[in-house]
């Protein structure tokens, strides 16, 4: 199948790490079997990656979230910019043309949210055929110095400065689990009242906000541009090539019904 919109597909960090690991450890065959995955789709896309045990770990060991320290900010990226090259390397491995794009050279936030981001070159790549990676990032930020950005941040942001309307965050788990742990079908701005205080937060170091950052990140963009995403679990096979062809997969974050 071929897309010509540009799909946007962000593998968490819990998927393609060990993020219970005080090191970063990439889960290697998950990664691979990702990559064979990616690479049967025909169309154009980009790739964001979560930080996983590569980046939350000095993050958190240096305070990142609270405090500017040069020091950390470069440990940190290093960390990153180390599983990025990974990841690349395997979708290469299988034919992808993938190109890491690290966010610290071409974003700059204010108060920890994304103020610009430098999108020409993005734009360039996927019209020659090109998949950007991005991944989450220590980044400039005009009022704190630096601070952590997460991927489910620049997520949502590409998909509305690129005009992109199919996304999905391939999680560890089955979508957005209720109290029961049974992944809910949809959830709306209006839905997600109801049961936000079920949504965990991370269960490992993660300094971005675990599973209800990403929902809230997602809502946000389902109001202000009428795009719906998809939470799924990218640690079952064939999950990531369902979603990429144009399943339906997972929860489903969607804007509300309009009367």
């Amino acid at each position: 199948m071929i897309s010509t919109e540009p799909v946007i597909l962000k593998l968490g960090g819990s998927v393609i790490t060990d993020k219970g690991a005080d090191e970063g450890i990439v889960r290697e065959a998950d990664l691979l079997r990702i990559a064979k995955e990616v690479s049967e789709f025909r169309g154009k896309m980009i790739i964001v990656h979560g930080a996983g045990s590569f980046g939350h770990t000095h993050a958190k060991n240096y305070g990142l979230d609270r405090k500017f320290d040069p020091e950390g900010v470069i440990i940190t990226h290093e960390s990153v910019k180390k599983l990025a090259s990974t990841v690349v390397g395997a979708l290469n491995h299988f034919g992808v043309r993938a190109v890491a794009v690290h966010p610290i050279c071409c974003t700059v936030c204010r108060n920890g949210r994304i103020e610009s981001m430098y999108l020409d070159n993005i734009k360039l790549m996927l019209e020659k055929g090109f998949v950007p990676v991005l991944h989450g990032d220590v980044v400039m930020d005009l009022e704190l110095g630096a601070c952590v950005l997460s991927g489910d941040q620049i997520v949502p942001y590409l998909a509305k400065e690129l005009g992109i309307t199919r996304l999905g965050l391939g999680s560890a788990e089955d979508g957005v689990l209720d109290k029961d742990g049974k992944s809910v079908p949809e959830i709306t701005p209006e839905k997600f009242e109801n049961f936000k205080h079920y949504i965990r937060g991370s269960g490992s170091t993660d300094v971005t906000g675990g599973m209800l950052g990403k929902v809230q990140e997602l809502l946000e963009l389902s109001k202000t541009s009428s795009i719906t995403s998809y939470i799924f679990n990218a640690g079952k096979e064939d999950n990531v090539y369902r979603f990429l062809n144009g399943e339906s997969i997972g929860t489903r974050i969607s804007p509300d019904k309009r009367v």
